[in-house]
């Protein structure tokens, strides 16, 4: 592999990418990819210093992509900006901070304390249906399984269909996780957010006739209340379903085959279960489910010793700056114990992760 090589989607890169960025921190840790068309950050300092920097860094990915898309693709992808553009992950204050204010209490370390023992039950069926088989493939049977019972019970929708939602939100998935081989990759993330919209839409209606306390109803009471518009309840529930469960059924499938791949500190977690704690941060670092994120200049500032311009797009490299040794001792090395451990998996700043505590 050249080391800096600009083909994000090479197998090279694909096969190892910490290899990949630990040469571009070596490097050029603000590198520009002329390929990707931005800049490729890989420092903690720099990763750190950027998802922290609301005012001038701009997290609306839609807003950017419509400004490069000519109006007929634009036309083409009506259904996705409909959705996303209402994601917080994906929106600036005002919006960011109104849904964040709604929905922040209800994700707060204090107040998910509660869904212990609901996750706790979720856990031990999926693992009791599970016991008689002798084998699992992990994402599917186990993986998949535990976020996506959990997000639908907190939405007490627990009858909608877990499989056709997988396979929607891998079709969805697409328009975030590039496929070198998908060449249709957006028709197809149209294709499955419109059926994760006409499964979750019959939903909505009923729970506006009839509330409750889940997650829906209390979207509900804020569109009622001014807070929220329909268009923002639908998107957040798309939302919940989607990054209610991506996310940790990677962080499992990772965590697991980082722990086969590291024997030692499967059996010392095993002798010792009160590293838990710990070791979920650990494997969060080591291998966490959310590789990067991007942002986009609003002015022009300074980067280390490079010059970032207005409306340039920055890849936030989050797992880079997870194994950079200047901020992690032997950061190649899993470690169940290390302590303090600041990882940035969660992102950080305004747009951390909403279900880190969850």
């Amino acid at each position: 592999m050249t080391l800096l090589s600009d083909d994000l989607m090479a197998p090279a890169v694909m096969r190892d990418p910490h290899g990949y960025y630990r040469g571009l921190r070596e490097v050029d840790p603000v590198h520009w990819n002329a390929t990707w068309g931005g800049w490729v950050l890989t420092r903690y300092e720099d990763v750190v210093r950027v998802l922290r920097d609301a005012a001038r860094l701009s997290s609306d990915r839609m807003s950017y992509l419509e400004r490069e898309l000519d109006p007929e693709r634009r036309a083409g992808l009506e259904p996705i900006f409909r959705i996303l553009s209402r994601w917080m992950v994906f929106a600036d204050p005002p919006l960011h901070t109104r849904l964040r204010l709604l929905l922040n209490p209800l994700f707060s370390p204090t107040a998910v304390e509660r869904f212990r023992p609901m996750v706790r039950r979720i856990v031990r069926q999926e693992l009791d249906a599970l016991a008689g088989k002798g084998q699992m493939e992990v994402v599917r049977d186990f993986a998949y399984q535990i976020p996506m019972g959990v997000i639908l019970e907190l939405m007490n929708a627990q009858h909608l269909d877990r499989e056709r939602i997988k396979a929607w939100s891998e079709q969805l998935g697409t328009f975030f996780f590039i496929r070198a081989d998908e060449p249709r990759r957006r028709e197809i993330a149209v294709e499955g957010v419109n059926q994760l919209v006409a499964h979750l839409e019959p939903l909505i209606a009923e729970r506006r006739a009839h509330r409750g306390e889940d997650l829906v109803s209390i979207l509900l009471n804020a569109e009622d209340q001014g807070h929220l518009e329909p268009d923002d309840v639908l998107s957040t529930c798309v939302l919940l379903v989607f990054g209610g469960h991506e996310t940790t059924m990677n962080l499992i499938a990772n965590g697991t085959r980082a722990l086969a791949e590291h024997p030692d500190q499967w059996a010392r977690w095993a002798a010792d279960p009160a590293l838990a704690p710990s070791a979920v941060e650990e494997l969060l670092r080591y291998d966490g489910s959310v590789k990067t994120t991007v942002r986009w200049a609003r002015e022009p500032f300074s980067l280390g010793d490079k010059e970032i311009a207005a409306g340039d797009r920055l890849l936030v490299g989050l797992s880079a700056a997870n194994r950079d040794p200047a901020q992690f001792a032997d950061p190649d090395h899993l470690d169940l114990g290390r302590s303090p451990n600041h990882h940035v998996a969660f992102a950080h700043g305004i747009h951390v992760c909403l279900g880190a505590a969850l």
